[in-house]
């Protein structure tokens, strides 16, 4: 497995987050599904498991950090708003999202699939304007989890989360 990061400037309307990374877990395996993502996420302590696409319109959350698992299908996403990274994933793939994170679907297979998860205590909200002095305050003072959605205990957030 891969772990990749980077960290997005402010686009347009959408905040990102002024310093958490987004995570890309690649090449987890190959033959994990949705019923296999809702299982590790809420073994690892993630909350409010759901499964369904990912909006064809940018959008951030304001209120939680949100981890993302290609449970089906495949897909071309943006990740950062209007000016941000394109990213090609496929089954088996998780995109870990800071709050404030844009993120937006270009194409998909027909049979794509997402299963989502928050940590615990944090919900979703669906943002589409800019963010107000206050959704900036609560974007930058969300608690770094306590486990990594993937990995649970060692790496990925645990590493570059806290370090940030």
């Amino acid at each position: 497995m891969k772990v990749d990061h980077f960290t997005l400037p402010p686009s347009d309307w959408v905040p990102n987050h002024p310093t958490l990374p987004v995570l890309v877990y690649s090449h987890i395996r190959s033959d994990l599904d949705s019923s296999a993502l809702e299982d590790m996420f809420h073994d690892h302590g993630w909350t409010g498991v759901w499964r369904n696409g990912v909006f064809a319109y940018h959008h951030y959350h304001s209120g939680a950090h949100e981890v993302l698992g290609v449970g089906r299908g495949n897909a071309r996403l943006q990740i950062g708003g209007p000016d941000g990274k394109i990213l090609d994933v496929k089954q088996g793939d998780c995109l870990l999202l800071p709050a404030g994170t844009g993120h937006k679907r270009l194409e998909s297979s027909s049979d794509f699939q997402v299963v989502g998860a928050y940590p615990p205590g944090q919900e979703a909200d669906i943002q589409r304007e800019a963010p107000t002095k206050e959704m900036l305050e609560l974007i930058h003072s969300l608690p770094v989890p306590a486990t990594d959605p993937v990995l649970k205990t060692s790496g990925g957030l645990i590493e570059l989360w806290r370090s940030a």
